[in-house]
């Protein structure tokens, strides 16, 4: 969102000013809040607008594609994209892979290698940290509950 700084969102929030109970303002227009059955139209209606824009390089380089700009310059883009740095998307991106191996009933000691974990506590402090839960809490579980972390279903690069 080139209009809001990424630092913002991340671990933060902004404050958007609210014309009715049910918009708020945004880049000077009004906004209705989105629910479950028009956020796709929402976020389209964002991206035409210019308001929710992707970097390139974010995308290239999340799926390892060697870059011409340098080290440094793709760091900052990254950090300016997303408010994230690439270690921090990569533990993301490992927890949630660790999640679903969990829930498909790969065991503890058996994830902690799949996902690259140095050892139990190490995944448990992760997905702690991540997810909100413990390696045990996500296997007893007895029934599907949706996680804002597995939106994606692709495995752990």
């Amino acid at each position: 969102m080139p209009c809001v700084p990424a630092s913002n969102l991340v671990n933060g929030d902004v404050d958007l000013p609210d014309p009715s109970g049910k918009s708020f303002w945004l880049n000077g227009s009004a906004w209705q809040f989105p629910n479950y059955d028009n956020v796709d139209t929402f976020v389209n209606r964002l991206v035409r607008q210019g308001l929710l824009v992707c970097d390139p390089i974010v995308e290239s380089v999340l799926r390892g594609e060697p870059q011409e700009l340098s080290l440094r310059s793709v760091q900052r883009r990254i950090v300016q994209a997303t408010g994230l740095t690439q270690g921090s998307i990569r533990q993301i991106e490992r927890a949630r892979y660790a999640t679903i191996l969990l829930q498909q009933g790969v065991s503890i000691l058996d994830t902690v290698e799949q996902a690259g974990y140095a050892d139990q506590p190490h995944l448990t402090r992760s997905l702690k940290g991540f997810i909100g839960k413990t390696p045990t809490e996500i296997t007893q579980r007895s029934e599907a509950e949706q996680m804002s972390l597995l939106f994606k279903t692709t495995p752990f690069r």
